[in-house]
Protein backbone atom coordinates (compact mmCIF):
# COMPACT_ATOMS: atom_id res chain seq x y z
CA UNK A 1 0.00 0.00 0.00
CA UNK A 2 1.32 3.47 -0.95
CA UNK A 3 0.56 6.33 1.39
CA UNK A 4 -0.53 9.74 0.07
CA UNK A 5 2.66 11.25 1.48
CA UNK A 6 4.95 8.90 -0.45
CA UNK A 7 4.90 10.74 -3.82
CA UNK A 8 5.65 14.00 -1.96
CA UNK A 9 8.47 12.35 -0.01
CA UNK A 10 9.88 10.89 -3.21
CA UNK A 11 9.84 14.33 -4.82
CA UNK A 12 11.62 15.85 -1.82
CA UNK A 13 14.35 13.20 -1.93
CA UNK A 14 14.79 13.76 -5.67
CA UNK A 15 15.29 17.47 -5.06
CA UNK A 16 17.70 16.81 -2.20
CA UNK A 17 19.92 14.79 -4.53
CA UNK A 18 20.58 18.07 -6.32
CA UNK A 19 23.56 19.88 -4.88
CA UNK A 20 22.04 23.36 -4.54
CA UNK A 21 18.82 25.23 -4.03
CA UNK A 22 18.42 28.72 -5.40
CA UNK A 23 16.39 31.55 -3.93
CA UNK A 24 15.32 33.82 -6.74
CA UNK A 25 13.44 37.05 -7.37
CA UNK A 26 11.43 37.69 -10.51
CA UNK A 27 10.32 41.11 -11.68
CA UNK A 28 6.82 40.85 -13.12
CA UNK A 29 5.36 42.90 -15.96
CA UNK A 30 3.38 44.97 -13.41
CA UNK A 31 6.73 45.77 -11.69
CA UNK A 32 5.93 43.63 -8.63
CA UNK A 33 8.41 41.10 -7.30
CA UNK A 34 7.93 37.36 -6.87
CA UNK A 35 10.25 35.39 -4.57
CA UNK A 36 10.70 31.63 -4.91
CA UNK A 37 13.06 28.72 -4.38
CA UNK A 38 14.08 26.04 -6.88
CA UNK A 39 16.80 23.56 -7.75
CA UNK A 40 16.79 24.61 -11.44
CA UNK A 41 16.54 28.35 -12.11
CA UNK A 42 16.33 28.12 -15.92
CA UNK A 43 13.57 25.53 -15.83
CA UNK A 44 11.63 27.42 -13.17
CA UNK A 45 11.84 30.69 -15.11
CA UNK A 46 10.55 28.91 -18.22
CA UNK A 47 7.72 27.40 -16.18
CA UNK A 48 6.73 30.82 -14.85
CA UNK A 49 6.80 32.37 -18.32
CA UNK A 50 4.82 29.49 -19.87
CA UNK A 51 1.68 30.65 -18.07
CA UNK A 52 0.58 27.04 -17.54
CA UNK A 53 -0.55 27.54 -13.97
CA UNK A 54 -3.58 29.79 -14.16
CA UNK A 55 -3.73 30.21 -10.38
CA UNK A 56 -0.11 31.26 -9.87
CA UNK A 57 0.82 34.81 -8.87
CA UNK A 58 2.95 35.33 -11.96
CA UNK A 59 0.42 34.03 -14.51
CA UNK A 60 -1.42 37.36 -14.82
CA UNK A 61 1.84 39.33 -14.67
CA UNK A 62 3.74 37.86 -17.63
CA UNK A 63 6.37 38.08 -18.83
CA UNK A 64 8.61 37.80 -15.79
CA UNK A 65 12.31 38.56 -15.66
CA UNK A 66 14.91 36.97 -13.38
CA UNK A 67 16.56 39.80 -11.43
CA UNK A 68 18.24 38.07 -8.48
CA UNK A 69 19.56 34.62 -7.49
CA UNK A 70 21.24 33.24 -4.36
CA UNK A 71 22.73 29.77 -4.20
CA UNK A 72 22.39 27.65 -1.04
CA UNK A 73 23.73 24.22 -0.13
CA UNK A 74 21.60 23.92 3.01
CA UNK A 75 17.96 23.28 2.10
CA UNK A 76 16.58 24.54 5.40
CA UNK A 77 18.51 27.79 5.09
CA UNK A 78 17.32 28.27 1.51
CA UNK A 79 13.69 27.87 2.50
CA UNK A 80 14.15 30.15 5.52
CA UNK A 81 15.82 32.76 3.31
CA UNK A 82 12.95 32.61 0.79
CA UNK A 83 10.46 33.21 3.61
CA UNK A 84 12.58 36.04 4.99
CA UNK A 85 12.78 37.87 1.65
CA UNK A 86 9.07 37.30 0.98
CA UNK A 87 8.35 39.24 4.18
CA UNK A 88 10.43 42.22 3.12
CA UNK A 89 9.12 45.48 1.73
CA UNK A 90 9.47 46.25 -1.96
CA UNK A 91 12.21 48.76 -1.09
CA UNK A 92 14.28 46.13 0.74
CA UNK A 93 13.89 43.66 -2.14
CA UNK A 94 14.97 46.35 -4.60
CA UNK A 95 18.05 47.20 -2.48
CA UNK A 96 18.96 43.49 -2.41
CA UNK A 97 18.54 43.17 -6.17
CA UNK A 98 20.71 46.25 -6.69
CA UNK A 99 23.23 44.95 -4.11
CA UNK A 100 22.95 48.28 -2.32
CA UNK A 101 24.09 47.04 1.07
CA UNK A 102 24.07 50.46 2.77
CA UNK A 103 20.46 51.08 1.76
CA UNK A 104 19.49 47.53 2.75
CA UNK A 105 21.09 48.01 6.17
CA UNK A 106 19.21 51.30 6.65
CA UNK A 107 15.91 49.74 5.63
CA UNK A 108 16.51 46.88 8.05
CA UNK A 109 16.96 49.10 11.11
CA UNK A 110 14.08 49.45 13.53
CA UNK A 111 12.45 52.88 13.42
CA UNK A 112 9.33 52.50 15.57
CA UNK A 113 8.68 54.40 18.80
CA UNK A 114 9.16 51.32 20.97
CA UNK A 115 12.51 50.46 19.44
CA UNK A 116 15.08 49.21 21.92
CA UNK A 117 17.42 51.81 20.40
CA UNK A 118 15.13 54.68 21.43
CA UNK A 119 14.30 53.26 24.87
CA UNK A 120 17.98 52.67 25.61
CA UNK A 121 18.74 56.36 25.02
CA UNK A 122 16.18 57.60 27.60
Amino acid sequence: MVSEAEPFTTAIYAIMKQKFLYVYILKCSDQSYYVGVTNDVELRLAQHNSGRSETSYTNSRLPVELVYVEQHEDYNLAIAREKQIKGWTRAKKKALIEENWDKLRGLASCKNETSHLKIKGK
